[in-house]
């Protein structure tokens, strides 16, 4: 059956319902094929798209007329698109949802240089689980200790979450979901040790008292290979809170932990470097593709299943920056996370041939350019280091890049200073950002404004910075730091990681240190006021956080160890004693503890 409006036509088949387009003058369309028209509620469904340009003659260009790059887009019927993954070279996509119904996956293809766009949709349902008036029931995923919990409807004004527990007898829960008239419940289900019976039941709270759902058996699975490990230091004690510990190893796949050494989940293969959890089981990371153009550098939003809900690559942030007038972006790198105010911050290199400025001659110097998007992707505010930093303030330590992953990609030239070496981005209580350069042993506000700033540098804090270190320490200062941030309880407080690199080789001693600084802005001041020295030196990577309880999480990511680099993630109080440690078996760039794997704080 055959429904034409307009250009756009609807061809029913098999159940998939398939919406053609075509717009532009060079015969450019694109098919969408999906593995299956119909699927239950979290099975993943791979759909692939094909562009190809057709002469007015029929036939076909040598080559079909490509490259082309894809865009994918997803609405529920009944309500508006969100965009999944902007344009770039990829053309297929896997995708699920945990809410069933009709769900209209658009594909949109076009040439790199935009001038022809074809687009293409198909409707797909994903059906319930759960029954009217039967049991909830319990489904396992392709992840072996991740599962999927479905219940029938509940009404209008109430509310659901799922509890859980294992032999140990420690109830666990998921967040609260709101009713939604005529749809069921689901919920994935996070936080389980491997081979392990457990139970669930859901709680609904209907407003004026809760009802309990009947008990659920379920049975976890084995671990793939290839998990990496946390060995117990120090166990933790009675105080302790946020009992997950989520670790995020370089170019690989997140774990999380308890805090006795037991894998509760992971994420599926992949070369991303996770940067940050968020809240509700999502989480941020950066795909580094050495020696690969900037089509292949990508930041991307993902959630327990490892389902894409956020992309973009360097290639297509760059055709924005040059139409604002802005230098081009070689890579992604280190920093990507949701800012306060909901606006995606991402850290890029930027790279500028400078003649006789950071040595004879030309030089290819690799600085730092910090991107702010919007929810649909779109570039709203930058801020770059070229413009903003002396290059002639040479990287402290004189780093300098070859083509090997101790640097983000880059492309003028085969080798080049790494001048900055950015690797967090953070949002002050003022609605201005923080911003950590490695390599110039500094911590600079920079005017965000949310949003509104021009960008000019507030201050630098650090060695030949603005503020003056309260000390009689010979070398106070931190430096080549990861990870810092404010106290969310006190806008006084900076956290930092002090890898301590420039103390340690100009003073041939030292380690690496988890650091708590009281700043006064007004007077330019700085104090110690938590310094945590196990004796470790982490020559690279950490990460620092306030817990609940009052006290702090460090991770050294980056210890070597004559069985090779490994990290170590310690929880000190307040005195700089340490409370708990465990020791993973591969460097992680960063570690955090989570109240459950639905909440990164």
């Amino acid at each position: 059956m055959y429904f034409q409006v307009g250009l756009r036509r609807w061809v029913w088949a098999w159940g998939v319902v398939a919406l053609s387009t075509q717009i532009g003058t060079a015969g450019l369309s694109v098919s969408l094929t999906p593995s299956t028209p119909a699927a239950p509620v979290g099975t993943s469904i791979h759909f692939t798209a094909l562009a190809l340009v057709t002469n007015p003659d029929g036939s076909s260009p040598d080559g079909g007329g490509g490259p082309f790059w894809y865009r994918y887009r997803v609405r529920k019927i009944g309500s508006d698109h969100r965009i999944i993954r902007d344009f770039g070279i990829f053309s297929s996509l896997d995708w699920t949802t945990d809410s069933e119904g009709y769900y209209e996956i658009e594909v949109a293809a076009r040439n790199p240089n935009g001038s022809d766009v074809a687009y293409n949709s198909v409707i797909i349902q994903w059906t319930a689980i759960a029954s009217p008036g039967n049991s909830p029931v319990v489904t396992p995923t392709t992840n072996s200790l991740l599962f999927l919990y479905s219940a029938s409807a509940c009404p209008l004004g109430q509310r659901m979450r799922v509890e859980f527990q294992g032999p140990e007898q420690v109830m666990q829960s998921t967040p609260f979901k709101d009713c939604k008239p005529g749809a069921t419940m689901n919920f994935y289900i996070a936080g389980l040790r491997a081979d392990t019976n457990y139970t669930a039941h859901h709680r609904l709270d209907t407003g004026k008292d809760f009802v309990i759902g009947p008990d659920v058996p379920f049975t976890t699975g084995d671990l793939p290979q290839g998990i990496s490990q946390n060995a117990v230091v120090v166990p933790p004690n009675g105080g302790t809170t946020q009992p997950i510990l989520l670790d995020g190893p370089l170019f690989s796949m997140p774990v999380a932990h308890d805090l006795l050494g037991n894998v509760v989940w992971y994420a599926p293969p992949g070369d991303y470097t996770t940067t940050r959890p968020e809240a509700g089981g999502k989480f941020w990371g950066i795909s580094e593709n050495f020696g690969n153009d900037a089509t292949r550098q990508s930041i991307r939003l993902y959630d327990l299943t490892g389902t894409t809900i956020l992309e973009t690559n360097a290639a297509r942030v760059n055709e924005q920056l040059a139409a604002l007038g802005k230098r081009q972006i070689s890579a992604f790198h280190h920093e990507v996370r949701t800012l306060p105010d909901g606006r995606i911050a991402a850290m890029a290199s930027v790279e500028q041939i400078l003649t006789d400025v950071q040595g004879p001659g030309d030089v290819d110097v690799i600085g730092d350019m910090i991107i702010v998007l919007d929810q649909n992707l779109n570039v709203v505010w930058t801020w770059d280091t070229f413009d903003n930093l002396d290059p002639h303030r040479r990287a402290v330590l004189n780093e300098q890049c070859n083509r090997d992953a101790t640097c983000p990609p880059f492309m003028l030239a085969n080798d080049a200073n790494d001048w900055t070496h950015g690797n967090t981005i953070a949002q002050t209580f003022d609605g201005n950002l923080l911003y950590s350069s490695r390599h110039q042993d500094w911590v600079i506000k920079i005017a965000y404004n949310n949003g509104e700033g021009d960008g000019h540098v507030i201050w630098k804090l650090g060695k030949d910075g603005d503020f003056n270190f309260v000390s009689s320490d010979s070398f106070p200062w931190f430096s080549h730091q990861h990870d810092t941030d404010f106290d969310p309880d006190d806008p006084t407080r900076l956290l930092v990681f002090d890898n301590g690199n420039t103390r340690v080789v100009t003073q041939a001693q030292g380690a690496s240190r988890g650091q708590v600084l009281q700043l006064d802005e007004s007077n330019r001041t700085a104090t110690v006021v938590v310094n945590l020295d196990p004796g470790l030196f982490a020559i690279a990577l950490g990460s620092a956080q306030k817990l609940r309880n009052g006290n702090y999480h460090f991770d050294f990511g980056y210890v070597q160890a004559p069985s090779g680099p490994q990290a170590f993630s310690i929880e000190s109080d307040a005195t700089g004693t340490v409370q708990y440690n465990a020791q993973a078996n591969v460097p992680l760039y960063r570690s955090f503890r989570m109240s459950d794997m639905y909440t990164p704080k």
